[in-house]
């Protein structure tokens, strides 16, 4: 008997953390390069929830209180590395931005001086999150 092999996609987490007023991005330091919403992979064992905190904290250096679950993308080709479904969770941060971790830069940005150079789908991710900010609208799949 055959045995049959799965590719399954990879399950992540982003996290919009919401701080003074701003969103912390994080600068790539491997490819692909760019602006990105700090966030990875989910590892054996671990809740959502609990890859979300880590990430957050191992990119950022910050402390953050998840505020709520907000969407998940899973577009096939939203990551050119792998299949990947991803959990976007907004949270709130404090303590002081430091790149740490997959980060080489760290920054604060608001909806008008987002950076040119966003990788992934995380752009569209930001938009999706701006606009259920200012009007409380959740785009429809």
């Amino acid at each position: 008997m055959e045995t049959k092999k799965y590719r399954n996609p990879f399950p992540t987490v982003d996290i919009i953390i919401q701080y003074r007023g701003k969103i912390v991005l994080i600068k790539r330091k491997n490819p692909p390069y760019g602006w990105a919403i700090p966030g990875g992979f989910v590892e054996y064992g671990e809740s959502l929830e609990e890859a979300a905190v880590r990430e957050a904290r191992e990119e950022t250096s910050l402390e953050i209180r998840l505020v709520e679950q907000f969407r998940s993308y899973s577009r096939p080709d939203r990551d050119p590395r792998h299949h990947t479904i991803t959990t976007v969770f907004i949270a709130d941060g404090w303590g002081t931005p430091k790149a740490d971790d997959d980060a080489k830069e760290i920054g604060l940005f608001t909806e008008e001086d987002l950076p040119d150079e966003i990788v992934f789908d995380h752009r569209e991710i930001l938009m999706d999150y701006f606009n259920y900010v200012k009007r409380g609208i959740r785009r429809k799949l």
